[in-house]
């Protein structure tokens, strides 16, 4: 696979207001540990729609990946013009610093928004230029902007054989999970070994 596209829920779905959630960083892990294997057998570019969320930290992973796999490319594919012009200050600054990071940055529609046929355009293309997808997206959690991802992709993994991968949010728990006992355990030691000295 050489094209893969990585989509799932906006910010505020998952109740995400800012960039410091920790929540960040557990869905970044799961992200970074579907995509590792796909570089090492080949993958080259990782295509994102660019909206704020896990689209933009799915970028924030492949761009630091790109000092590990120098071949690795990244883009963002946006709908319209301007896609970020109603973000916050703080929204804006974060992404043009993604967009500085990436390979390309395509806009489908060079008008600003004009109607829900340029998103639909955007993903015809995105699905297009792909040969499989990583979707962040649990449906037992809730609805979300990423159930159209799934359908279309299941039903061109039917069709072509596209690829479709998931990341649950029971797989984001486990990272989490995981994460906290390493921290614990680290405590834990540090405070035997400061006291093992304390004793000599």
């Amino acid at each position: 696979m050489k094209n893969l596209m990585v989509t799932g829920y906006r910010a505020h779905e998952l109740n995400i207001f800012g960039q410091k959630h920790e929540g960040i960083v557990y869905i970044q892990q799961a992200i970074r540990s579907k995509l590792i294997p796909l570089i090492e057998e080949g993958l080259e570019w990782v295509i994102t729609p660019g909206q704020y969320g896990v689209d933009l930290w799915a970028c924030e992973v492949a761009i630091e990946l790109k000092q590990q796999y120098p071949q690795l490319r990244v883009s963002i594919l946006s709908a319209f013009a301007n896609a970020e012009e109603r973000w916050s200050d703080d929204k804006k600054e974060y992404y043009n610093e993604v967009l500085k990071g990436i390979d390309f940055h395509g806009i489908v529609s060079n008008q600003p928004y004009q109607g829900i046929w340029q998103f639909k355009a955007r993903d015809e293309l995105l699905f297009r230029k792909t040969d499989g997808i990583l979707l962040v997206y649990d449906e037992d959690a809730g609805e979300g902007s990423p159930r159209f991802f799934k359908e279309e992709a299941l039903k061109r993994q039917q069709e072509e054989g596209y690829l479709y991968i998931s990341i649950s949010s029971e797989d984001i728990q486990t990272i989490a999970d995981e994460q906290r006992m390493e921290e614990q355990f680290e405590e834990s030691f540090e405070e035997k070994v400061t006291d093992s000295f304390e004793e000599i």
